[in-house]
């Protein structure tokens, strides 16, 4: 998100710039990569490195409060004239990050540092969301803005077909060879070292557009402003009631996200799958992510034809039901990888045509009025709240539980958004 201000005030200083071609696509890649290596990648690697479930689920939870929380230092990024400063310098820092990961995994209190690295490039990261997205719509019209928008989405996801269809089966690949810690140095070396070119590139590709209201913005009226935002978001009708359904929304999802590829892995005589880590990747890399994609725009589609209000109850079946297949495949422990892979992507298309839904409730009821951008991001943060809360509960409770009736909890924690649906208006205040 560009600011926390009344959109009506966002300026757009345009200067000289190269094809958008040149920096749109390679731009969401940069944003991209270090989200998935923190989100996904990470938690496969301590895996593989012998790190027990509820630490990979606490940890990698707690990292995600960066994107949780970074809509309150947003409007901060206004006092930098220059977006493509903040841009470059925050993509090498978390390639530096990266690569640092990379050089520690052979040290003895290699899991306390490998944390911190990756708090370093949370922040970068999360911060990075709020520049680059400030410099695209500040670089291009509304037009290009609208006609660039698919590119943005295209290489993102990108960023993940890369991390898990080619950077985990690499990573699996090596692990057989050269055991994990190299393998896995070799992988965050590697995710580093692109970042950090990205990051050179886009020193030269990127617009040197600059912000014109950063001359006369101050550290007091930012200050001011962000406190009317906030005011002004827990003011509106019925918000409370919308924000404990965006921390319900993905109760369930943050559970089996996290909890999902850990059960892959683990071996079958204490309940997993047994697959390896090139078979994981393999699965969430290329058909997960195809699934996932095509629910995503079946779920925008079907969204548009009926409305958000007669979708939503739908939407939300069609991310938690398909979460039975973690529990079909805990009880069954089928050894066929194809078997698997159906089942997966099933999983994965259910919660592509759901999530729609929550992406939904923020931009059209909770977001609308003054500070349309601004109170996005502040619901955003809250819909990543949620997730991060359920996260890092995930492995204790999958601890105490064991997987088979574990995936039984995931599902049934669907119910409470799916009373709460009855009772939470689906239309924003501004618009009646």
């Amino acid at each position: 998100m560009d600011s926390l201000r009344p959109d009506h005030l966002t300026p757009a200083g345009r200067g000289q710039a190269r094809h958008p071609l040149a920096w749109v696509p390679s731009l969401y890649l940069a944003q991209g990569l270090p989200f998935y290596a923190v989100a996904l990648v990470a938690g496969l690697m301590f895996k593989s490195m012998g790190v027990p479930n509820e630490q990979i689920a606490r940890w990698t939870g707690m990292l995600g409060l960066a994107w949780v929380f970074k809509a309150l230092w947003s409007p901060f990024l206004e006092l930098a004239a220059s977006k493509k400063r903040v841009v470059v310098v925050l993509q090498v820092t978390g390639g530096i990050a990266l690569a640092a990961l990379a050089l520690v995994l052979q040290l003895p209190a290699w899991f306390a540092l490998a944390i911190g690295l990756l708090a370093v490039v949370s922040l970068a990261s999360s911060t990075h969301d709020i520049a680059a997205d400030g410099l695209y719509i500040a670089s291009l019209s509304a037009r290009q803005q609208a006609a660039y928008a698919g590119w943005q989405g295209a290489f993102f996801n990108g960023a993940k077909f890369l991390s898990l269809g080619g950077l985990v089966i690499l990573a699996g690949f090596l692990e057989q060879r050269v055991g994990a810690p190299a393998a896995w140095a070799t992988v965050f070396g590697l995710l580093g070292g692109l970042l950090a070119g990205l990051g050179l590139y886009h020193a030269w590709a990127l617009p040197g557009t600059l912000t014109p209201a950063a001359a006369g913005a101050s550290m007091r009226g930012t200050v001011a402003v962000l406190v009317d935002v906030v005011r002004a978001f827990f003011a509106k009708p019925g918000i409370w009631m919308g924000i404990v359904f965006i921390l319900l929304f993905r109760l369930a999802e943050g559970q089996v996200q996290t909890i999902g590829p850990l059960f892959l892995r683990d071996a079958r005589a204490i309940g997993g799958l047994g697959l390896s880590t090139q078979e994981v990747g393999a699965i969430y890399g290329t058909a997960g992510t195809a699934a996932f994609l095509a629910g995503s725009i079946l779920g925008g589609w079907f969204t548009s034809r009926v409305g958000l209000k007669r979708a939503m109850l739908v939407l939300i079946l069609a991310m938690n039901v398909p979460n039975l297949v973690f529990w079909y495949l805990s009880t069954m422990q089928p050894s066929s990888l194809g078997l698997t892979t159906v089942a997966l992507s099933m999983e994965m298309f259910g919660y592509g045509f759901g999530f729609v839904g929550m992406i939904l409730f923020i931009m059209q009821v909770i977001a609308p009025g003054r500070y349309q951008t601004a109170h996005y991001a502040l619901g955003s943060g809250f819909m990543q709240l949620g997730f991060v809360l359920s996260k890092v509960v995930s492995g204790d409770i999958q601890q105490l539980l064991g997987y088979r009736h574990f995936f039984l909890w995931v599902v049934l924690s669907a119910l409470p958004v799916l009373v709460l649906t009855r009772f939470v208006k689906m239309t924003s205040a501004e618009q009646g």
